[in-house]
């Protein structure tokens, strides 16, 4: 089984359908209003800082950068950017921005504004987890070490034209600049609220913040002054937290909730997707996903690459994949299938509890250890956890469950001597942009083995470092086998590290409620976005 590359809903599979989408909702009306819930309140909604699955969408709303995605595809377009060009050697870009685009706060958008954001995401102060993509900007390297405060490769030519220098020539740049944390952000309010800029967000967004009652509900208003112009089409979204997965279903089925954010709940996965009464209403997007087993190599007995190998052989993933309804399935390398530089001849770590106590014996741990297991505390994580938790049992590891809200397990993970176990579920990692490089640099290369990031093993391989960089500098696309293969290689490498335990590849399935646009009018965006929020509207108002 094969995930897309393009997802959306069930019924969009093609170009032809999400351009027929775009038109459906071109013609909507203006107005209307709906609620998302979701059982953890929001850490942060800076982009800067904003990682997780509910506030990546969120932040995507209030705010812009100079690339984006068209809406339910990976295909790049023009955001801020009015027009781009690249150099004949590909490390030089420079961009055009569009002219009268305002923030939030009234003022206009310039260079200046560009410069500034991307000078504070990679300033280790911000400790922003998405530094390490911006690593081909000239500069980088002394602005990471704190001997420059601003990105030597970062120019202001003009109010409207900015150029970026790269060190490198890098393939995935322009797919950087769509990512939340090149948004665009205004000096004067970030250093206004310094390190509380996350609860007082202001943007170019098409919603813009309203109203934000910790534990309670964040409500975001439609951007009146979107330079976007029928962007969007919702006068209002109401984000309740606090609210049970299965609250929520409930909820939405007596007409009270719009979206489900949190999924449908795994104990009510077959109920809802086997009655004909909900099959209109049942959004399925597919996701460039792995759901995978961090093992702290910083900490003792981690250290030890045979340890992290007999973790490798000791977790049963077909069981996890049954808990989950069959939703995924079972992963060997860190790459979904889908993915350019997947290697389909990989077999992995066969199940083998045998070959996994002789390992740790060998390792110098016979009879086992003692060690702890971080887990996202909404369902079905838990249940997964514990499964891993009798599998560990099997070859004599007694792991305790630290089942965490879910910015509790991400500060834990990025921090080098808290976790030494994370089962990624319900933070799994989907691709930022639909390229193998994404796959390394934040969550498995030395740049994202830092304070504040994701890189949860602490994993850093300078060898490998150095061939992701040789593989990103082939920018021609007459090398894009040659490229692959590379990544292939690469990623092989580490699964011979074992920093992980690839554990599955999972659908992505939740709800709407009858009166938003209906499975040909909702984007499902497969880059790290679940709903476009943007590209909804109610049929209430048709």
């Amino acid at each position: 089984m094969r995930y897309k590359m393009l997802t959306s809903l069930v019924a969009l599979t093609t170009a032809f359908g999400a351009a027929a989408q775009a038109q459906d909702f071109i013609d909507a009306k203006q107005g209307g209003a709906m609620i998302v819930t979701y059982k953890d309140d929001v850490s942060t909604l800076d982009p800067a800082i904003g990682y997780d699955w509910q506030n990546w969408s969120m932040i995507k709303s209030l705010f812009d950068g100079l690339m984006d995605y068209e809406p339910g595809t990976t295909i790049l377009k023009k955001d801020l950017a009015e027009d781009y060009t690249i150099s004949d050697d590909g490390k030089t870009f420079t961009f055009t921005l569009r002219k009268g685009v305002a923030f939030h706060n009234g003022r206009e958008m310039t260079a200046e504004d560009v410069k500034y954001s991307l000078d504070r995401v990679t300033n280790p102060a911000t400790q922003s987890p998405g530094a390490g993509f911006f690593g081909s900007i000239e500069g980088y390297d002394d602005m990471a070490s704190g001997a420059a405060d601003s990105l030597s490769g970062v120019t202001v030519i003009d109010p409207y034209t900015v150029e970026i220098k790269l060190s490198r020539p890098d393939a995935t740049f322009l797919h950087v600049m769509a990512i939340n944390f090149s948004s665009i952000v205004p000096k004067e309010e970030a250093e206004k609220y310094g390190p509380d800029f996350g609860k007082n967000p202001v943007g170019t967004g098409a919603f813009k913040l309203a109203e934000w009652t910790l534990g309670q509900k964040l409500v975001f208003a439609r951007n009146t002054d979107y330079w976007n112009a029928g962007v969007p089409k919702l006068d209002q979204i109401t984000f309740e937290v606090g609210q049970e997965p299965i609250v929520a279903l409930l909820r939405l089925q007596q007409g009270e909730v719009d979206i489900p954010g949190d999924g449908i709940p795994p104990a009510k996965f077959l109920e809802v997707t086997q009655d004909p009464t909900y099959k209109d209403f049942v959004i399925e997007g597919g996701q460039l996903h792995t759901g995978y087993i961090t093992m702290n190599v910083k900490m003792p007995p981690f250290d030890d690459v045979k340890v992290r190998q007999a973790v490798n052989m000791a977790i049963n993933k077909d069981r996890a994949v049954r808990i989950i309804n069959g939703r995924a399935v079972p992963a060997n390398q860190p790459l979904p299938p889908s993915m350019p530089g997947y290697a389909d001849d990989y077999e992995g770590y066969a199940f083998d509890p045998e070959a996994a106590k002789a390992l740790l014996a060998e390792a110098g741990f016979p009879d086992g250890f003692e060690t702890e297991l971080f887990v996202y505390n909404t369902d079905p994580n838990p249940r997964i956890a514990q499964s891993f938790q009798q599998d560990l049992a099997g070859i004599g590891i007694k792991a305790e469950i630290r089942s965490l809200a879910q910015a509790n397990v991400i500060a834990a993970g990025g921090e080098p001597d808290q976790a030494p176990m994370i089962w990624s579920g319900g933070m799994a990692w989907i691709a930022d942009f639909p390229d193998p490089s994404n796959f390394y640099g934040p969550i498995l290369g030395c740049d994202g083995a830092v304070q504040g990031g994701w890189n949860w093993s602490w994993y850093c391989n300078p060898d490998l470092d150095a061939k992701a960089v040789e593989a990103d500098a082939m920018t021609d696309p007459a090398m894009a086998t040659e490229r692959e293969a590379k990544w292939r290689e690469i990623y092989l490498a580490i699964m011979e590290d074992a920093p992980w335990v690839p554990v599955f590849n999972e659908q992505r399935f939740t709800m709407r409620s009858a009166k938003l646009g209906g499975p040909d009018e909702i984007f499902v965006d497969p880059v790290h976005v679940p709903v476009n929020y943007d590209y909804v509207y109610s049929t209430d108002v048709q």
